[in-house]
């Protein structure tokens, strides 16, 4: 069986659940992974014996205050650094290497100009927006996009963005997440006729997420629907504020903060949920999202979605047909299609199953991995030419 050597800087943190599952569902290639921070194990295990955790490097903090101060220029690695990457590529006979994430590659450019073996870099979603205009940041991305193989992204607006920054359109390949519906099977809620709808959003609480405009859509439903609820799951910088504005307008007992859950407890969350939000939005370092994870997830398990009109989503939720899309922001509109949804049990339902069947069209897992495995083909050809 052939080898693919799989770099990922963080294997894994709790948000990266998409990338565990590409590596293992893989079929007809044996993944290797090299990482320098082996986390979460318990949750995404995986064989000690194909994982080689990189010792980290000495003086990272002064190299790193060099690159940023003196430089100007991104941080990357070592020759020191290029030559231990090189000898794991040799050591498991790998032909092809895969690097996790556009900022990663960055810092493994040296890595990249050295390797006599094809490579495959996969943006998905922040790695292509954030410090993409700085001078000495776009200068690596175009090194990349040179000395790559191939490049992926996860979704259509995301190429459209690689396309911008310089990205050869003939290196580009559409890469999207696989979902595995064996685990999300459609099923379809009962209506909730005393009116206790429960909204649910699963993310990392970041800036991008939108979950300000979550709060805001919901507290105006909230009046119309008093026993609605709505669960945050997830945990990052922003819970503090997100927890004080919930206090402030009052709505304390009816928006909890379970923090990051299991997948068997997300997936529980998800199965007693009506309705699943995700507003997200463009902060101002350029953040952007794939295709949402969790929000497909949600989809397959027929779950109507309120999102917005940013990154991938719209590639994956039609206006009106498996859900409600409004502009960035815009927590009136949301809350207005949330009413639409809510006061009509047969477009509820209809959404819930076009949500269903557009996972299961575009994003089902098997599918997604054999493309993926075309793609390692597809890039050793190239490499022999």
């Amino acid at each position: 069986m052939r080898s693919v050597a799989c770099y990922c800087h963080d294997f894994l943190k709790p948000d990266m659940q998409h990338v565990y599952r590409q590596i293992v569902s893989l079929k007809d290639w044996k993944p290797f992974v090299i990482c320098q921070n082996r986390e979460n194990a318990a949750t995404f295990p995986f064989s000690d014996k194909s994982t080689t955790v990189l010792p980290k490097p000495p003086w990272r903090w002064l190299r790193r205050q060099w690159a940023k101060h003196v430089r100007r220029a991104p941080l990357t690695i070592s020759t020191g650094r290029v030559i231990e990457l090189l000898k794991e590529v040799y050591r498991h006979d790998s032909e092809v290497v895969h690097i996790y994430f556009g900022h990663i590659a960055i810092q493994l450019l040296p890595f990249i100009q050295a390797c006599p073996k094809p490579v495959v870099v996969s943006f998905h979603g922040a790695d292509v927006g954030v410090d993409a205009e700085k001078p000495a940041a776009r200068a690596a991305l175009e090194e990349i996009f040179r000395r790559s193989t191939l490049i992926l992204a996860r979704s259509e607006s995301l190429m459209e963005g690689l396309r911008k920054l310089g990205c050869p359109p003939e290196k580009l390949r559409l890469q999207r997440t696989g979902i595995p519906l064996n685990e999300w099977p459609l099923q379809l809620r009962p209506w909730p006729e005393d009116g206790a709808w429960h909204w649910m959003q699963a993310c990392r609480l970041v800036p991008k997420k939108g979950l300000r405009t979550t709060l805001a859509a919901f507290r105006m439903v909230a009046e119309k629907f008093p026993q609605a609820r709505l669960t945050l799951a997830g945990d990052g910088p922003m819970r503090e504020e997100l927890e004080s504005l919930v206090a402030q307008w009052g709505l304390k007992d009816r928006v909890h903060f379970p923090g990051f859950l299991s997948q068997a407890d997300l997936r529980k969350l998800t199965y007693q949920a009506h309705l699943f939000l995700h507003p997200s939005e463009t902060p101002a370092d350029g953040n952007r999202e794939g295709v949402p994870n969790s929000m497909l997830e949600a989809m397959a398990s027929g779950l109507p979605v309120l999102a917005s009109l940013h990154g991938g989503i719209p590639e994956a939720v039609t206006h009106g047909e498996s859900g409600w899309l409004v502009a960035e922001g815009d927590a009136a509109s949301l809350a207005q299609g949330a009413l639409e949804i809510m006061q009509q049990p047969r477009l509820y339902e209809s959404m819930a199953r076009a949500a269903s069947a557009t996972v299961m069209k575009k994003f089902e897992r098997v599918r997604q991995t054999a493309v993926l495995e075309s793609f390692y083909e597809e890039s050793c050809a190239l490499a022999v030419r």
